[in-house]
């Protein structure tokens, strides 16, 4: 019974999400006529119903916010990669904030909507053949993100996670974010769940999951700390959390 749920609600699910891309690619495309901000608002919309589309599929979203996370102010969030749902996800959450994501170059093409943010929204699309050039790319956003004061999102883990284990930082990308942006709070963020909807490719995907999503308290940038020290700092408290989680959920 259970698999028959998770496909009579695959099917709406996933045609809404759809449409939702489909439909706000002219408006994005218009919207950037008009400046950056316009653009930004744009996508900050699309994926606050997006949030909403996901309930289609029953997804419950759980939010743990430190009060010390303030809206309409930068950011660099890092954080675990579990699925392509994670994008939406901060997206949606952290509307205020425009967040920007380090992203890899291949994202850019003939995806409705999320081609066009990543490629004209303020991104950093990187080739991962090209070590200078994703330096450089990554250096330009995070300077970019420090003067108009806007949230980067970055997942240092390089892929997601297909069973939602913590996998190995690749440092070499934050430690440039890092430095490329002195003055942004360095925020941990973790989530946890979203790994599970795409345990079947999509097909179906299970009916009532529950994704969990924390923004940790930011935290202290020491004088002339190694940056290879602050993000060990960093993915310190993600894997805290999810021992946590995991070991309430047992």
């Amino acid at each position: 019974m259970k698999k028959i749920r998770d496909w009579i609600f695959t099917i709406p699910f996933l045609v809404s999400f759809g449409l939702t891309l489909t439909v706000f690619e002219p408006i994005a495309r218009i919207a950037r006529l008009f400046g950056l901000r316009p653009m930004e608002v744009t996508m900050g919309v699309m994926q606050r119903i997006l949030l909403g589309v996901f309930r289609i599929s029953g997804t419950r979203l759980d939010v743990e916010r430190s009060p010390l996370v303030q809206p309409r102010t930068g950011y660099i969030l890092v954080s675990n990669h579990q699925s392509m749902f994670d994008v939406p996800i901060f997206g949606g959450l952290l509307f205020s904030n425009y967040p920007k994501y380090v992203s890899k170059r291949e994202l850019g093409r003939w995806l409705p909507s999320i081609s066009f943010n990543l490629k004209h929204g303020g991104n950093a699309l990187i080739d991962r053949n090209d070590p200078r050039q994703a330096r450089e790319a990554i250096r330009e956003l995070g300077e970019a993100a420090q003067r108009r004061n806007v949230a980067v999102v970055i997942f240092p883990e390089g892929s997601r996670s297909r069973d939602g284990r913590l996998r190995t930082f690749r440092f070499g990308g934050l430690n440039e974010l890092i430095a490329a942006a002195p003055s942004l709070p360095i925020v941990p963020a973790t989530i946890d769940g979203s790994w599970e909807l795409l345990r079947n490719k999509l097909f179906p995907v299970p009916f009532g999951t529950r994704v969990r999503v924390r923004f940790s308290a930011p935290l202290q940038r020491l004088p002339g700390e190694d940056p290879s020290d602050l993000a060990e700092r960093v993915r310190e408290v993600i894997e805290e959390t999810l021992l946590e989680w995991r070991a309430a959920h047992a």
